[in-house]
């Protein structure tokens, strides 16, 4: 099995790494900013199209106010830049969001704060990989009529790739990303020369479409809503931002430097690109509807459920590049991998959370161990399995599971700025320095701004977003709390209950006799091992035990026994039922029972065999046997193994496997000496028990899996 599920899974993710190349994997700034930024710069291709479907309820009059709300937006933007520039700096460790505020509001809100992102991170993957197969669809209609299924593959597709390390996917992904960011700069550029130079009239193919509004003729507070809905919508271009402040161990030295330039850089792309689409959408005449198959009109007549809406950023590029076009064709290419690589922001954030979280307990702790490339797959892993529930659950729909989005964020957002107050005000009451101090003044000032923005947007979304799902991404935020709560008990609980006492105890106490059992079922090579064995440890006591399911096989079992001269006793449980697991446990029960203070060492002989198949010959009755061993206090067992000729031949394979390099892995030059040099000689094959755990007349069913 090993030898199965090794060679693809080397060809998938690549050779495993050793501990001490961690360095070889830190991020420059031109690889991080796709790595850590793609979310929100790849939000522009569905952010400015969620504002327009909000407006459209109010009918084609509301367009006019998305200069107004994407204006609102570039503020948020800034201010969240700037305050994480200096979370980034105040907390360069990669807690992020998470670590401020445990630091400075407590260990409930830096959980509350994990479970919000813990949400955002699956949401992003979900969304953006739905968006992505909806772009992709304008161009390749097999991708539109086979969503979900496309979905789930490239989910599965940037799980491999992301289990190959952070560095190696960094640079897969940076392609894409940058031709995406050039050709909407492109597009921006060469409509504005289109519109104002050349005084060209550029028309989106939905620019003779009609709105039918859901709702004419807003005013006063319905209007202040919608508006307020809008923006709401239009703040999905803020998540993934605080990736980069979770991910400032990845970058290189000066990390806080590298990361709050990256920062700055990702924002101004963003909001750059953001009110770019927005000013095209306008000009273009682009449409949109919630509900278009109702909504839209043409030439008087609804456009059908046939109608497919394409976004709006692929709306714009056909009308400033012409469809079909190459650099049309190009951006919509680049637009759909960026979308799907935009959940690469998730799949470096979670994980990397998911670790911090295991290492307090939160998490199970396999999730603070990194996989072969030196990645926490567990985590990776988990955060895939998570996105592919969403994304069947939704049908993988932008516009149902965008409802859902964003919550999480704010809800991190505004925790993490409020601690950041807390963080300087700490340190302001011990600063002596008096540049030192109105630096802190500055910092606090922009962290204060950010935490009651912030805390305003996360009301409105809560308000406007609520009904519309997002309820979900709160329950999905509780259950996580929920979740973490009781896991952090469960290891407080056992550590406490494990914990060494100063003094003396019952675990330290020597017991006062060992009453040793040999497990049999025939006399051959693994029970007389298995003897000699128990005979080396010098019990106060030692018997062979075995069941009698067969009266004939016991019969001969004994003369064989007496004939040998065996000089250790030989008891015989009856079994009636023809039973084999409970008669033991009950016989050493009723020895702990006679002798409380006495230990039972139970000695069972094992195969250790060498192929897959022969763990189905051999174990089954004894292995529950074991099992039900461990739950009885003051039993220990032992097992005694006895390798087979076909683990002779697994071993071999195994040091083969070691001594096997790939073409040129070798170098020419002086050979490196160390720990790991050789091959490790280990047995690949579990175990198998001699004879179903002392049954007599019972073919070898020992439990497998020991590894020895």
């Amino acid at each position: 099995m090993s030898k199965l599920t090794d060679v693809p899974k080397r060809i998938l993710i690549g050779r495993a790494l050793r501990s001490d190349r961690l360095g070889e994997t830190l991020l420059p700034k031109r690889v991080a900013l796709p790595v850590f930024a793609s979310d929100p710069l790849s939000s522009v291709a569905y952010a400015p199209g969620e504002v327009l479907l909000v407006l459209s309820i109010a009918g084609l009059s509301a367009y006019h106010f998305s200069p107004w709300i994407a204006l609102a937006v570039v503020v948020l933007m800034f201010t969240v830049v700037a305050s994480y520039r200096q979370n980034v700096h105040a907390y360069p460790s990669g807690g992020g969001d998470y670590e401020v505020a445990t630091t400075n509001l407590g260990a409930k809100a830096g959980l509350t704060v994990a479970s919000a992102l813990l949400v955002d991170y699956v949401l992003t993957v979900a969304v953006s990989i739905a968006s992505g197969i909806e772009n992709l669809g304008s161009a390749v209609p097999f991708v539109v009529e086979h969503k979900v299924a496309c979905a789930v593959g490239v989910v599965v597709l940037l799980t491999v790739m992301n289990l190959r390390g952070v560095k190696e996917s960094g640079k897969l992904f940076a392609i894409p990303t940058y031709v995406f960011v050039t050709g909407v700069f492109i597009m921006i550029a060469w409509g504005a020369f289109r519109g104002l130079v050349l005084d060209d009239t550029m028309r989106a193919p939905t620019a003779d479409y009609q709105i039918k509004p859901e709702h004419q003729g807003l005013a006063g507070f319905a209007l202040v809503f919608l508006l307020l809905r809008a923006f709401s919508s239009g703040c999905a271009a803020l998540t993934g931002v605080e990736a980069i402040s979770n991910g400032v161990p990845a970058f290189r030295k000066p990390k806080s430097r590298n990361a709050a330039t990256t920062l700055a850089l990702m924002g101004l792309l963003a909001v750059t690109m953001f009110c770019g689409i927005i000013v095209l959408a306008l000009v273009t005449d682009v449409r949109m509807a919630e509900n278009p198959a109702v909504d839209l009109v043409h030439n008087g007549v609804a456009v059908g459920a046939d109608y497919v809406q394409n976004p709006v950023i692929t709306q714009v590029a056909e009308a400033v590049f012409g469809k079909g076009s190459f650099l049309f064709l190009i951006l919509a290419g680049a637009t759909a991998l960026v979308l799907f690589l935009a959940a690469n922001t998730a799949y470096n954030g979670f994980p990397v959370l998911g670790s911090i979280l295991a290492q307090d307990r939160y998490l199970p702790r396999q999730l603070h161990t990194r996989g072969d490339r030196l990645a926490f797959s567990n985590g990776i892993v988990l955060l895939a399995g998570a996105a592919t529930l969403l994304i069947v659950i939704y049908g993988a729909d932008s516009t149902r599971l965008i409802q859902l989005y964003i919550v999480g964020v704010f809800v991190s957002f505004t925790l993490s700025q409020i601690g950041m107050v807390r963080h300087w005000n700490r340190h302001l009451a011990t600063e002596t320095d008096q540049a030192k101090r109105r630096h802190m003044v500055r910092s606090r000032a922009i962290n204060a701004f950010g935490a009651f923005f912030t805390g305003l947007v996360l009301v409105v979304v809560l308000l406007t977003k609520f009904t519309h799902g997002a309820w979900v991404a709160l329950l999905g935020m509780v259950i996580f709390y929920a979740t973490m709560t009781a896991i952090r008990k469960h290891y407080d609980r056992v550590a406490d209950e494990i914990a060494a006492p100063e003094g003396p105890s019952d675990d330290s106490v020597r017991p006062s006799r060992v009453h040793s059992v040999v497990l049999i079922s025939k006399i051959h090579r693994p029970t007389l091992r298995a003897l000699a064995y128990a005979k080396l440890m010098r019990s106060d006591t030692l018997e062979a035990l075995t069941v009698n399911v067969d009266p004939t096989e016991t019969k001969a079992l004994r003369a064989e026994w007496e004939r040998r001269g065996i000089p250790v006793p030989l008891k015989v449980l009856d079994s009636p039922y023809r039973e084999i697991t409970r008669p033991i446990i009950e016989y050493v029960k009723s020895l702990r029972k006679e002798s409380p203070r006495d230990a039972v060492s139970v000695i069972i002989p094992e195969y250790v065999v060498g192929h897959w198949y022969e763990h189905l010959l051999h174990n089954q009755s004894a292995l529950r046997l074991k099992g039900r061993l461990l739950f009885t206090p003051g039993v220990m067992v032992t097992s005694v193994p006895y390798q087979l000729e076909s683990s002779e031949a697994a071993r071999n394979r195994a040091r083969k496997r070691s001594e096997w390099n790939a073409p040129g892995s070798v170098r020419r030059g002086p050979a490196e000496t160390g720990a790991g040099a050789g091959p490790g000689g280990s047995a690949s094959g579990g175990s198998g028990s001699d004879g179903s755990a002392g049954a007599s007349g019972k073919s070898s069913d020992g439990p497998s899996g020991t590894k020895r």
